[in-house]
């Protein structure tokens, strides 16, 4: 998903090998790379454009989006949601805890 996520418009399989081969230094096989972008879009976190050849992928939401979803569905799935929340706000840095803080006064 990094991979679509950086990318400034949308990608191609061949595009995402390439991110892919020049982050990690390995080749990955352009099949393999669709097969992933397939499941990606089957899960709802790409959609395709099949118009054109090669196909085009670009994400449904934005990687922000992506993670508060991905908090809000952990944390909904506890009965114990202030001890989940005291035990994060816990763990984060103090600039962190300053954003946090500052985050909420300016929604309220």
């Amino acid at each position: 998903m990094d991979a679509v996520w950086d990318a400034e418009g949308p990608v191609t399989a061949y595009d995402v090998q390439a991110r892919l081969q020049q982050a990690q230094q390995r080749t990955w096989a352009a099949t393999t790379v669709l097969t992933v972008l397939s499941r990606l879009e089957k899960k709802g976190l790409v959609v395709s454009d099949r118009s054109a050849r090669p196909h085009h992928y670009r994400p449904v939401a934005s990687r922000a989006d992506h993670v508060a979803e991905l908090m809000h569905e952990a944390l909904g799935e506890t009965a114990d949601r202030s001890g989940v929340l005291s035990r994060f706000i816990g763990g984060i840095s103090a600039e962190d805890a300053d954003m946090l803080r500052s985050l909420l006064r300016r929604d309220r």
